[in-house]
């Protein structure tokens, strides 16, 4: 379980994933050791992972896409494993309703899409149909659960 000081940790770190632990430790009213052993059983939990986020647009990704996917239960594992090792895809998430997998790719131009739709995702038989959703400007894109 999470206590008071444990969301406080995220909170922080949420909004900032360098900020030192001796001025979380100020924030938060506690010790630094206090706040950097939190952080390490916090890690080795895998309840966080502080990594650098990318603005894919910096990179020249420009293109976002949101892909649903529809695939027979018995196949969703291998679609999954398969569209896990394409460079454009960020994020796969099993979901309910008509469509049973969710995408989002990001790709530097509106050919690549096509090309990615087309080729790659044209080349898994076990997809029996895709809905594709071109994203046109993102609103709120952020990593605080809090």
């Amino acid at each position: 379980m999470l206590d008071e000081l444990d969301l406080g940790i995220i909170q922080l770190l949420s909004r900032d994933g360098r900020m030192p632990f001796s001025e979380m430790a100020g924030q938060l009213g506690v010790t630094e050791k206090t706040v950097r052993a939190r952080y390490n059983n916090l890690k080795e939990n895998d309840m966080i992972s502080v990594v650098g986020v990318v603005n894919p647009i910096s990179l020249g990704l420009k293109i976002g896409a949101i892909i649903q996917l529809r695939v027979e239960h018995r196949h969703l594992q291998n679609v999954m494993e398969q569209i896990s090792r394409c460079r454009e895809v960020r994020y796969v998430t099993l979901t309910s309703g008509d469509y049973q997998l969710l995408i989002q790719v990001h790709v530097r131009h509106h050919e690549e899409l096509t090309d990615f739709v087309k080729h790659k995702l044209g080349s898994i038989e076990e997809i029996a149909k895709v809905n594709l959703i071109v994203q046109l400007e993102v609103y709120k894109n952020t990593f605080s659960y809090m």
